[in-house]
């Protein structure tokens, strides 16, 4: 009888292996299960244990949820946002006929921002800190941003951002107060297209002769995180004018038009 059961207990070992599951030894700990299975492990308590995903190359933390890749670029208001959300041109173009009404002044676009600052106005930003753009880069490098469907980063999230930025940015003179100042102004949401504050440029051609000689600027406008394209149309055609964008710690003036050319 002792050697059936034992033969017995043999067999329903060897049958929990090959099932994929899992033995627990005499001192109850768990022996994981054969490799090749894709089955959930026990763990010392008895809660499965997801292994780690193979699509993203991270380890799990926290809960089992892996880690969100970190993106590079500066903050604006620590979200998280991506060129293919940028706001419609529509909403920024402006534009203005001469006195007879026979050409027109188109000023539009001037928004786009470098690719690896995944749709941020980085150069705004960095202007209106007095830093260089490559600064401001580097100090948002430590931040973490938060996914747009979150509805911004938590305290402690905000907290130990405004520290990575701080530490960066605080030999260059730049204060907390001044940072939020800066972080709020430029804030906004891609993802509903919304931008940050932008004033839009107007700019009328100067005609003598019927022949367009020059470019005015009436309002040079501000928020343009480049150069906005200057389309001028008359009896003669359709040509394009060159914009020069200066930027500034003033609000007013940060990405403003400071001369159009013709080509």
């Amino acid at each position: 009888m002792k050697k059936t059961a034992k033969w017995m207990a043999t067999l329903l070992a060897v049958a929990v292996i090959l099932g994929g599951g899992t033995v627990l030894d005499r001192s109850n700990h768990t022996m994981a299960a054969p490799s090749g299975h894709n089955d959930c492990v026990a763990g010392d308590k008895g809660k499965a244990i997801q292994p780690p995903s193979k699509n993203d190359g991270q380890s799990n933390q926290g809960q089992g949820q892996p880690r969100p890749p970190k993106q590079s670029g500066p903050a604006n208001g620590g979200q998280a946002t991506s060129p293919a959300n940028a706001p419609s041109s529509s909403s920024l173009t402006t534009v203005t006929t001469s006195e007879d009404g026979t050409v027109s002044v188109t000023v539009s676009g001037g928004y786009e921002t470098d690719p690896q600052d995944h749709g941020r106005p980085v150069v705004l930003i960095a202007a209106a800190l007095g830093v260089p753009t490559e600064v401001f880069r580097e100090a948002f490098s430590g931040v973490t941003p938060a996914e747009l469907s979150s509805g911004g980063p938590t305290a402690l999230e905000a907290q130990s951002n405004k520290a990575a930025l701080l530490k960066v940015l605080a030999p260059y003179g730049i204060t907390n107060d001044r940072l939020d100042e800066v972080s709020n102004y430029y804030r906004y949401n891609g993802q509903q297209s919304q931008t940050w504050k932008i004033v839009p440029a107007v700019a009328t051609a100067i005609v003598k002769n019927g022949v367009v000689t020059g470019i005015a600027i009436t309002n040079p406008g501000s928020g343009y995180s480049s150069a906005p394209t200057i389309t001028i149309k008359s009896p003669n055609g359709t040509t394009t004018a060159k914009a020069t964008v200066s930027y500034s710690k003033d609000f007013a003036l940060n990405g403003s038009i400071s001369s159009i050319t013709l080509k």
